[in-house]
């Protein structure tokens, strides 16, 4: 993340922190968070229809949180991320969340570190391939790698509560006005592998096919400003990439990574 522009109030950043705070508070009455001692039948609840919301007033400015500073993406247009999820419950249940809302752990709701609240959003669990529409109205998980923070009923859902995190891929619901019907989903990303970046693309040209004859994948180069990037892909199997991926690092790409693009609407 770039540096924020705006610093929020030390209030602002203790609530914006609530759903990922290790260690108890003064707004809190457990110092760890746990499942609900008692839950309703969650088979019943129905999942959240996305509609426009306009921007709350809370919860949409840029801050910082434990030193690190985050900045809120101007739209959810385009959004599409593939991360780890985890979820929070009764530690947080009947707090505020970081746009007002009261946080209930028996609803399909969600935090997240960028999305402008509310937004809508699905979320596939690419571990069983389950998915679920939620809302996400907080601000978290402020753990590396993990991208999105599911309420209690929605980790149920997706069959996350058992191991507490799992892989997911997070697709935003963008509404251009009050009027728009839902709009379609980016949908899943594309997988490349980026190898190098150069400003003379003639002299990728010899490297690009012999790693396609070397690896037996498509390989292309892209264009970004003055920059022209070697990228192996697209990639089907996820886990093809990621074999690949660690033994061109062991060989001559140790700085090789990966890279999500999104499908063309």
């Amino acid at each position: 993340m770039v540096k924020a522009r705006i610093l929020v109030p030390l209030l602002s950043v203790a609530l914006l922190a609530a759903c990922s705070s290790p260690t108890p508070s003064g707004r809190y009455q457990m110092s760890q968070d746990q499942a609900p001692a008692n839950a309703p039948d969650l088979s019943q609840l129905e999942p959240p229809v996305p509609r426009y919301e306009p921007k709350s007033r809370g919860g949409n400015r840029d801050y910082v949180v434990w030193g690190q500073a985050y900045e809120v993406l101007p739209s959810a247009e385009g959004y599409v991320e593939e991360g780890i999820a985890s979820w929070y419950g009764a530690k947080f249940h009947g707090h505020l969340t970081s746009n007002g809302d009261t946080y209930d752990m028996f609803t399909f709701s969600a935090a997240h570190k960028s999305l402008p609240l509310p937004t809508y959003a699905k979320v596939t669990n690419l571990a069983n391939g389950k998915s679920l529409v939620v809302r996400v109205n907080d601000r978290g998980p402020f753990h590396p790698e993990r991208v999105i923070d599911l309420s209690y009923a929605a980790a149920w859902h997706l069959g996350v509560l058992a191991a507490g995190t799992a892989p997911v891929r997070v697709e935003a619901y963008h509404f251009a006005g009050p009027d728009s019907p839902v709009p379609p989903l980016v949908g899943p990303p594309r997988l490349f592998i980026q190898l190098v970046a150069s400003g003379d693309a003639e002299a990728l040209q010899p490297m690009k096919t012999r790693l396609e004859e070397e690896w037996a994948v498509a390989a292309r180069i892209q264009q970004a400003g003055d920059l022209h990037k070697l990228q192996l892909g697209p990639f089907e199997d996820a886990e093809q990439a990621q074999t690949l991926l660690e033994q061109l690092r062991q060989g001559a790409y140790p700085q090789a990574f990966k890279v999500l693009e999104p499908h063309e609407l």
